[in-house]
Formats: structure tokens, sequence, C-alpha cells
């Protein structure tokens, strides 16, 4: 447990499918499903799969010139492709967006997630397909996040992470940076000078993991104080309800001594 993490580094459908990464036993049969799935990655797609951001929840109406407009403020953008239905041609409202250099890619993953484009609210990650070691897509049963009513919640990325374990020690996580001043003086150690970086992926993916993660938990702060609020305004709810819930006892009550006045 000393290595845990709220973002998964390798893909594992059991641990996906709990809620703090330590479930020992598949607890829905789509796990199931993913656990005995032979996944390989489409190998048409083209493109750097290390400069490439997944962007999904999109407007069915969002078109690639509107992407292109709102993304290429972070960096230059190499190429978008809109995923579309290969019979009807409309969008599956998710596409893949691959920038020319990472620093742009960085700051979109940091700053676009949660954007609102054509009345949605869009989510952004990085491509995992290529990229995350065992990923198994949706369809098989895998994936990441999920909504409540499907009783398939998946955890350990971007939209919902895992959350640490009860019976794990209050120990400083060097995900977060934390640790020795050896380990933290990575991220000034690690800065590269752009023009000249070694562009082997399979090399340096190792090294691009800690920039990553740091990205990942830049929107932690931001969800928990929309949680904070949300609650705020249903205790609000709340109170008027019951407020109006007594006013209106007070009336029957009145009402009530009224007619046994005048009988």
């Amino acid at each position: 447990m000393n290595d845990w993490a709220p973002i998964a580094k390798e893909y594992d459908p059991l641990k996906a499918g709990s809620i703090d990464g330590t479930d020992e036993e598949p607890h829905d049969r789509a796990i199931w499903r993913a656990m005995l799935a032979r996944y390989v990655p489409n190998k048409g797609v083209t493109g750097d799969p290390h400069l490439t951001l997944f962007v999904a929840r999109l407007n069915l109406q969002t078109t690639e010139e509107k992407l292109k407009e709102v993304f290429s403020r972070y960096g230059d953008i190499r190429k978008i492709r809109l995923v579309r239905d290969l019979v009807t041609g409309f969008s599956k409202g998710y596409a893949f967006i691959e920038y020319k250099e990472e620093r742009a890619l960085l700051k979109a993953h940091r700053d676009a997630n949660r954007l609102v484009i054509d009345q949605h609210e869009i989510f952004v990650d990085f491509e995992l397909e290529r990229t995350l070691k065992g990923w198994i897509p949706r369809r098989l049963g895998g994936g990441f996040g999920g909504k409540k009513e499907s009783g398939q919640l998946r955890f350990g990325g971007r939209d919902r992470p895992f959350r640490k374990p009860i019976n794990l020690p209050n120990m400083k996580s060097d995900f977060y940076g934390e640790g020795s001043a050896e380990k933290r003086n990575w991220s000034r150690e690690g800065s590269r000078d752009w023009r000249t970086r070694d562009r082997d992926h399979e090399r340096s993916r190792d090294k691009r993991w800690p920039e990553r993660e740091r990205s990942w938990t830049w929107g932690e702060s931001e969800r928990d104080s929309k949680e904070e609020r949300s609650r705020g305004r249903e205790r609000k709810d709340r109170d008027r309800k019951d407020r109006d819930r007594d006013r209106s006892r007070e009336r029957d009550t009145k009402k009530q001594r009224d007619d046994d006045k005048h009988r």
C-alpha cells in the first residue's frame, strides 16, 4: 500500500472497479468481462499518443472548427479527430486533439477540463488507449468514470480518482510532490529544453508521469469547493422546505380553531 496513488499508472479492471483500488473480488459482471478481455489498441490510429488529448461529453452539434477555435489557445494543434458514426456521419460526442508540443498538451489538460462548449461541460484527459498499460475500453467493461445510475463506476482516472484506503497509514505521498527533499527536487532538475528534447517517447515515458500526475491534481480543490457549495445549497433547500411545512401546519391549525368557533 506504500505505493498508493489516486491515479492508476497501469490499468487493472479489478482495481478500477474498487473505490479505493483494494477489491479482491469483482462486484459486477462487467469487471469479469474486462478481466477476461484481450484488447489490442487500434493500429489504424495515427499520431503521437503522448501529445494527444481525449475530449469527451461534447455537444453532438460541436464541430471540428469549434474545437480548433477553443483548443488552439493553448498551443499549436497538429490534428483534430472528431469521432463520427460510420453510417450516419453524426458526432459520437468525443474527439482526439494532437498538439505539436508537450507543454501545450499539459496546459490544455490542466485548464480545459470542465470548460463549457456549446452548452456542454466537457471532460479532458490524456489519451489512454495507447499510453496506459493494460487499458480496457468501456465497451468491454473497463474504462474510467461512469454514471452512478449504471452501477458500473470505474475509479483510478481523472474523473473518479481512487479514494484513500481507510487502513492506509497517515503518510506523505510522493504523488503530491511530498517526501524527501531529494525527490521534491525532481521538478527543478526535470526542466527540459523544449527545442532539443529527445522525442524517444518509450524511453522518456516514466519521466513524464510526474508532470502528468501533477496536472491531474489541479482540479481536485475546485471539485471539493463545488461539492461544498452543492451541500450548502441542499441544506438551504431542506431548511426552506421545513419552514414551509411548519407554516402550512400553523395555517391548518388556525383554520381548524376558526372552524371550531363557528360550530
